[in-house]
């Protein structure tokens, strides 16, 4: 067949079909990244943190600093009979932080109270049954037939436990505290008010904390367990060294070499909260919010509320209480086995 009688098909190989055959084999899943982007900005984020340590330890402080605005108010100034309370209180501040779009609402937990009795027994027991209570109102809202389609999250996400800095060893009330919250929520612990330690002081007081924690079997967060591979076992690892994180806390700002800093003046000099040679400031603050926030949600859901959910489900196959057993509601009116019917019609349908 001549040149000019033969059929003129499209050439597979030509120029610009190139770009067509490229493009044809692009099926588009990782646009996927950016739907989910939109709609986690259309929906906001929350983060919930429970801040426990003694008074005058800069809780407050400390949580304004980490967000950069009054998310942690001090009240009015209390009566001297009332400036310690006599008994643990829980108080929750929520407020709304948008920053480049994004927009959290985020709940600190304070818990007046808590180290400044004479007698501190029992004292982790209120802040236990607040995060046992938030737990319960979840899977409350979880097991109704007609749930909502977004259930409100007060959970507490993590706790961020403040050591004195005394430079000696953990306190009783530290090592029991942390060992029984440790179970049920994500604890960080961290030294405050480190400025007061030298750095030799500060180095020896974190190594002999790091002992006791071991020598206690106290898993604070980032917890080994956990680590899903063998990258996050190295950046993990790393965190873990460092803890507890050695910080200070200032909502004040200086003037240094022409820049503004916050700080906290001193007659020997200006410390730097976010200079990482002054104090481990920064590196809390990645923890919490830059690298680690979500996985800290994640564990909060899948394994601290996973098993206070399937302890309560096992709980309501013999009789089934509105509360944990240990936190009895008022009149200790008992509940029909509803949770165990719904969680085994919802496993039948799938």
């Amino acid at each position: 067949m001549s040149e000019s009688t033969k059929p003129h098909h499209p050439n597979p190989q030509g120029k610009g079909e190139k770009t067509h055959g490229s493009d044809f084999s692009y099926v588009g899943i990782d646009a996927i990244l950016e739907q989910m982007r939109r709609k986690a900005m259309k929906q906001g984020f929350e983060l919930n943190v429970m801040v426990v340590g003694q008074s005058g330890l800069g809780k407050s402080t400390l949580m304004n600093t980490l967000f950069k605005s009054k998310v942690s108010r001090k009240s009015v100034q209390p009566n001297p009979e009332e400036r310690i309370p006599k008994t643990i209180e829980i108080k929750s501040i929520s407020h709304d932080i948008e920053e480049k779009g994004v927009r959290m609402k985020l709940t600190v937990i304070d818990t007046p109270g808590f180290g400044d009795q004479i007698n501190n027994e029992n004292c982790w027991q209120p802040i236990m049954k607040f995060i046992n209570d938030q737990y319960e109102a979840y899977l409350q809202e979880e097991i109704h037939i007609n749930r909502k389609k977004r259930i409100p999250d007060s959970r507490v996400h993590c706790c961020i436990y403040f050591i004195p800095p005394t430079g000696h060893c953990l306190r009783p009330l530290d090592v029991e505290f942390m060992r029984r919250l440790s179970k049920v929520v994500n604890i960080v612990p961290v030294i405050a008010k480190a400025d007061t330690l030298t750095l030799e002081e500060r180095d020896d007081f974190k190594q002999t904390i790091r002992e006791e924690l071991r020598a206690n079997g106290i898993d604070v967060y980032p917890q080994k367990e956990f680590d899903e591979d063998a990258d996050d076992r190295m950046i993990n690892d790393k965190i873990r060294e460092m803890i507890p994180f050695a910080v200070v806390g200032s909502d004040q700002e200086y003037q240094v070499n022409g820049k503004r800093i916050l700080g906290r003046k001193t007659k020997w000099g200006t410390i730097e909260v976010e200079n990482i040679a002054h104090c481990e400031f920064a590196y809390l603050r990645d923890l919490l919010i830059r690298t680690h926030m979500q996985n800290i949600k994640d564990i909060t859901g899948s394994i601290h509320y996973e098993t206070y959910r399937v302890r309560r489900l096992n709980e309501s196959n013999g009789h089934f209480s509105p509360h944990p057993s240990d936190h009895p509601a008022p009149g200790g009116a008992a509940q029909p086995n509803g949770v165990a019917a719904q969680h085994e019609a919802r496993s039948h349908e799938m």
